[in-house]
């Protein structure tokens, strides 16, 4: 049996990840608690330990606010705590995928979808810890893949984590009855994280390189809200629910949609946004 080793082992991917591949692989899950990236001889010990043939490094600091407020624990982690797997990876030949962001590009000018040979032009310091971190590890390793990921979504889970995302935010809106501004001058990939999950063992067969994941998605983030309310059964409360921030990225309106074209080559291919929810909802077998 294969052995995959996953950092960031108690978040919203890997925890459903864990839960989908169990018995295909042996996993072993490690989190802050079990395993400090940014403590390289910790690192290399855990590796050389467990001898992984996979190592999906998911673990990070994405919360933007605080990569802007607190620059040197972000990049700690998220840059130096990145190439210490590298380099453990390395050290056991392990094959790599370094999860990344569409927020490479949150400011680039030019509209989406971004293709993988566009020059990303991040404006967040999480998105220049992970353009960074991209560099430093396809310095380091040739057995990489770097997947760029959209905003995933979906629902609370036994035993899984669970982060804001589009129809968790949505349904909390609605579930708390408080009027809420959403931008519409915000367009980004939706992606369910059960579509990528359940494909994800794929990229173990494809070229190395990077990869762009996920849905399209042709909705400004209102409009989709607005949708997520309708298929949640509660069109007529759209308009006590939600209001249109125009003011929100008004002048430089924010895209970082990806497209995903080069992964649909090699057969893993995601649905649109809108069908996506449509089929998370049903599943979940939820509405309002």
């Amino acid at each position: 049996m294969k052995k995959i080793l996953l950092t960031g082992g108690n978040g919203f991917f890997c925890t459903r990840f864990t839960k989908k591949y169990q018995n295909d692989y042996e996993i072993l899950s490690t989190d802050v608690p079990e395993l400090d990236i940014t403590d390289e001889k910790k690192v290399m010990e855990t590796f050389k330990a467990f001898n992984p043939d996979y190592v999906i490094h998911a673990a990070a600091i994405a919360s933007t606010d605080f990569c802007n407020n607190n620059p040197e624990i972000a990049h700690k982690v998220n840059v130096t705590g990145a190439l210490n797997v590298a380099k453990a990876c390395k050290e056991v030949n392990a094959k790599m995928v370094f999860i990344s962001t569409e927020q490479v590009f949150n400011d680039n000018i030019e509209s989406g979808p971004y293709t993988e040979d566009m020059i990303p032009t991040p404006k967040t310091m999480y998105g220049r810890n992970k353009l960074k971190a991209e560099k430093l590890l396809r310095e380091t390793l040739d057995e990489l893949w770097i997947l760029r990921f959209t905003w995933l979504f979906g629902l609370p889970e036994r035993n899984c984590g669970i982060n804001p995302n589009i129809l968790w935010n949505t349904l909390l809106i609605a579930l708390e009855g408080k009027k809420t501004k959403v931008t519409c001058n915000e367009y980004r990939g939706l992606t369910y994280v059960h579509e990528l999950i359940d494909q994800f063992t794929k990229i173990f067969a494809i070229p190395y390189g990077t990869y762009h994941t996920g849905s399209h998605n042709p909705l400004s983030r209102y409009e989709i809200t607005c949708f997520i309310l309708k298929k949640l059964g509660i069109e007529e409360r759209i308009d006590a629910l939600i209001e249109k921030d125009t003011e929100k990225y008004k002048e430089h309106p924010r895209d970082v949609r990806l497209c995903t074209d080069q992964l649909r080559k090699y057969g893993i291919v995601f649905s649109d946004t809108k069908d996506a929810i449509k089929k998370c909802i049903e599943e979940f077998k939820f509405k309002l």
